[in-house]
Formats: C-alpha cells, sequence, structure tokens
C-alpha cells in the first residue's frame, strides 16, 4: 500500500466511501474508518500499519500546503489591517 488511492480502495472493500470536500479532512476521517475498521478486527495489522502510514504522509504534506498558503484547513480567519 503505498498511495492514498489504495487507501480508498481498502475502505471500499467494507463499503466506505469518504468524500467530505477538503482534502485534509478526507484524510482526517479516513484514518477514522480505519482505526474502526481495527478494532472490529476487519483488517490485518500489515493493512492497518500500512494504511496508516499512507495517511500520515498524506496528512503531512496537506498541513504543509496549507502552512505555505496561510490558510487554516477552512476555518478562515480575518486577517488584521494596518491602519496606519
Amino acid at each position: 500500500m503505498e498511495t492514498l488511492y489504495d487507501v480508498q480502495k481498502l475502505l471500499k472493500k467494507f463499503g466506505i466511501y469518504v468524500y467530505i470536500g477538503k482534502r485534509i479532512w478526507d484524510i482526517e476521517v479516513m484514518a477514522l474508518e480505519l482505526d474502526h475498521l481495527r478494532e472490529a478486527q476487519l483488517v490485518t495489522d500489515k493493512e492497518f500499519l500500512a494504511a496508516k502510514m499512507v495517511l500520515t504522509r498524506e496528512h503531512r504534506i496537506e498541513e504543509n500546503k496549507l502552512k505555505e498558503n496561510n490558510e487554516t484547513g477552512g476555518l478562515y480567519y480575518v486577517k488584521k489591517f494596518n491602519w496606519n
């Protein structure tokens, strides 16, 4: 398992489709669903760890993109204006 698409295919096997609208949110929900599958012992430890590593990497990439663009990931803030 190497890509986010691979994780999506794993979740799809269990009828889990995730689309929130923001990639970082999708990754977070996929991680939650993966945790639930592990708790229910529906995925092997190997599958779980491989998928979790992919999700962690992809989440870090998305966080860095947000930081570069000075975004908050969906919760927008108003910049303070310098009125002088």
